[in-house]
């Protein structure tokens, strides 16, 4: 298929579109400063209400930008659970061509600890050029690039478009399948674009080929019925914690690798981090080494990893010299692309429970699944996008991994075999999502918005079911 370098005819010319796009670029970032007061908080610490009123503004935003089609939903299982609210709007394009879904969600995580933020998190401030406050970049960011495409191009949308905002993305999309089973038709598409990932750097645009799975359990080490006196007891009964780090302390090798029997690992990357950037991107301290062995990038992309993301055990404000009877650990599995979260899941529980010392009793409590994902790099769609990217940053977009995990993706491609898969960048290196003091690059999220609105204006040459 040949690619088109320029606007599919009817549409605006690239030098048209970037002056549209830079015209309205101030009243986009009032309308993400204006989302990011919003603390759409998810999770359990979050007030459902400011999820429904996110989901209401986005709603509003998006009828802003000439989709009549536009309504808040929720999706309800057979048990009578109901999703967070999410935005589903649609606009139908000429006969015989592509539609394009455009994917982002409204929802954020947690503050965290508000000492830990240099400004209020929800009420955004600018400094250096980037804009800080939390969902500024994950992901109200992806909500105003698409936000932002559709208005630059107005009238001139050579394709149909249906745009899906979810409202639970921070806490593993579990009403996502849901969504599907109950809006299939309504969110079919022929090309999906999820506006949920990171950019190479500042300057260099990226299309995200694959995606590590998630595999999430507690394990809880349980050694006495209560706690007792550490002097009384201590020596020939080792405490709690102490069984539960040294079954952690299994799951690693002396390199830091993971040693879970039943794990796989992919190929290593074409392209590798420096050091000296990785260190400075993931705040690593000095004289800290690197876990693993390989391409930085392959640690990151195509090998499983493991975390403790989460201990129960006696605060140390509150110990007293005692024996811990019980401890627990929530651990986080990222798993490379090509591995079953099922069977992940299962090693990883037998690897816990045959790992205990001492005869203690150990339970494992699975959590959150998630898919893996690997795109084809090959597919019309993906070249539109690449000329796309191209042309609005001025240099050539790099195919990249990501270490973490948007199960939802491969879901898609489940539900809609022959769709194509776009994963694009709203986040640099530096936006700390998840993290305190997340910000967008307001100069980045520009370009942003440009290369979408390159890419729907030239998806038009895509036939449907090219994927």
């Amino acid at each position: 298929m040949h690619t088109p370098d320029v606007a599919a005819p009817g549409t605006p010319a690239m030098d048209d579109l970037r002056r549209r796009v830079a015209d309205q670029f101030p009243d986009l970032r009032r309308d993400l400063e204006d989302l990011v007061r919003i603390p759409s908080v998810s999770g359990p610490s979050g007030d459902p209400a400011e999820v429904g009123r996110s989901a209401d503004a986005v709603a509003e935003l998006l009828r802003s930008a000439g989709l009549d089609d536009v309504e808040v939903v929720t999706a309800t299982s057979s048990d009578g659970r109901s999703s967070a609210p999410a935005v589903l709007a649609h606009r139908p394009g000429p006969a015989g061509s592509p539609t394009v879904m455009l994917y982002a969600h409204h929802d954020v995580q947690p503050i965290g600890r508000p000492s830990s933020w240099t400004s209020a998190p929800f009420e955004p401030v600018e400094r250096g050029g980037r804009l800080y406050g939390r969902g500024a970049a994950d992901d109200k960011a992806g909500v105003v690039a698409h936000l932002g495409a559709l208005r630059a191009l107005g009238d001139d949308v050579p394709v149909g478009v249906t745009v899906f905002v979810e409202g639970e993305e921070e806490i593993g999309s579990p009403g996502f399948g849901l969504f599907l089973d109950q809006f299939r038709d309504r969110l079919a598409a022929d090309v999906i674009v999820v506006a949920d990932s990171v950019n190479w750097a500042v300057g260099v645009p990226a299309l995200t080929t694959s995606l590590r799975g998630l595999v999430e359990c507690e394990v809880e080490v349980r050694v006495l019925e209560h706690a007792v006196h550490s002097g009384m007891f201590g020596g020939p009964v080792l405490d709690a914690v102490t069984l539960l780090c040294r079954v952690i302390a299994t799951l690693h090798d002396d390199d830091g690798q993971v040693a879970v029997e039943g794990l796989v690992s992919g190929p290593e990357p074409e392209v590798d981090l420096d050091e000296a950037r990785f260190r400075a991107e993931s705040s690593l301290l000095p004289g800290t080494a690197l876990a693993g062995t390989g391409t930085i990038t392959g640690r990151l992309w195509t090998k499983p990893a493991i975390a403790v993301v989460g201990l129960d055990a006696t605060p140390v404000d509150h110990a007293s010299n005692t024996l811990a009877a019980s401890a627990r650990a929530k651990l986080s599995l990222r798993i490379a692309p090509g591995q079953d979260p099922a069977a992940a899941a299962a090693a990883l529980r037998r690897h816990l429970e045959q790992h205990v010392p001492l005869g203690a009793q150990v339970t494992v409590s699975d959590g959150e699944l998630g898919k893996a994902f690997q795109a084809p790099t090959d597919s019309p769609a993906m070249a539109v996008a690449r000329s796309a990217f191209a042309d609005a940053w001025g240099a050539e977009p790099v195919d990249t991994g990501i270490g973490g995990s948007i199960p939802f993706v491969a879901d898609l491609l489940e539900a809609y075999p022959r769709a194509a898969i776009l994963v694009t960048g709203v986040e640099d290196p530096d936006s700390r999502a998840h993290g305190a003091d997340e910000s967008v690059h307001l100069a980045e999220l520009q370009k942003v918005v440009l290369a979408e609105a390159l890419l729907i204006s030239r998806l038009a040459a895509v036939r449907p079911g090219a994927g």
